[in-house]
């Protein structure tokens, strides 16, 4: 795989009028990732902040992900294209592109990664993966893939929901594992635990949390369209996690029921 950036900026739910300019604030703090998906519907807005941030193309780790299939393989495929030129033009490229789904079945999930692939041998892609597949999807690949594993698996992680048994597999068969909703979407800002290792190391809540999907392997998708928070979300390398904290952090767990989006399937 392509290096890829340990820290990366979610967009799920940034609205048009903000997205652009959340990702150059972004970009300006530091962070050289940004994850979107055709369902969010803001990869022009994405592609634009980009081309007005003063960065380079290949400074920036972009990602994006398909969430249905078109009626064949190469209508599957204009669907990624089209991705691709919304995020860097008519002649470049996407860093990562995975299938956002498993939910969609097995047809279309075949489908999906076929074009996917085809995207990357014409150089429209660089890697590809999935996002909320469990090990029965991954493995049921097998029957399909030119090249197994996939390089990613994202997945929903925070302290509430640590999915152990996806997260072992994926890091026994090395798939990198991407965290979404690292934050809980600020559910869980004044949980005890969180806030008082917070103030231990005089940091925020958050930041606690990114610092834990960094310590655990992870690659975070911090979201936030509140400027303050772009910036302290990535402020989190200087200090770390000792091993009470993290131990404080993994008696969390709720497993399943700690999801707030979905936790995968595994079997």
């Amino acid at each position: 795989m392509y290096h890829i950036p340990n820290l990366g900026f979610g967009v799920y739910q940034s609205p048009e009028d903000k997205c652009a300019t959340s990702c150059k604030k972004a970009l300006e703090a530091g962070y050289r990732h940004i994850d979107t998906a055709q369902f969010y519907e803001n990869e022009t807005q994405v592609g634009r902040a980009l081309l007005e941030s003063g960065l380079l193309r290949e400074q920036v780790f972009l990602t994006s992900k398909i969430l249905s299939s078109g009626e064949d393989v190469e209508s599957t495929y204009q669907k990624i294209c089209d991705s691709v030129e919304k995020l860097a033009g008519k002649d470049g490229y996407v860093d990562l592109f995975l299938i956002h789904s498993p939910n969609v079945g097995t047809g279309p999930r075949k489908m999906m990664w076929q074009a996917l692939e085809q995207a990357q041998e014409r150089g429209k892609v660089r890697d590809i993966g999935v996002s909320n597949y469990g090990i029965k999807h991954i493995e049921e690949m097998k029957e399909f893939c030119s090249n197994w594993p996939p390089a990613v698996n994202q997945i929903e992680l925070h302290p509430w929901c640590q999915q152990v048994e996806i997260v072992d597999w994926c890091e026994r068969h090395n798939v990198l594992i991407e965290a979404y909703s690292p934050l809980v979407r600020n559910k869980k800002a004044e949980d005890e635990t969180i806030v008082s290792i917070a103030k231990k190391h005089n940091k925020e809540p958050n930041q606690v949390l990114v610092r834990w999907s960094l310590q655990k392997g992870f690659v975070p998708l911090p979201k936030s369209d509140t400027p303050s928070r772009i910036v302290s979300n990535a402020d989190v390398y200087d200090f770390n996690l000792d091993e009470e904290d993290m131990y404080k952090l993994g008696g969390l767990d709720q497993r399943e029921q700690g999801a707030i989006v979905q936790a995968v399937s595994n079997a």
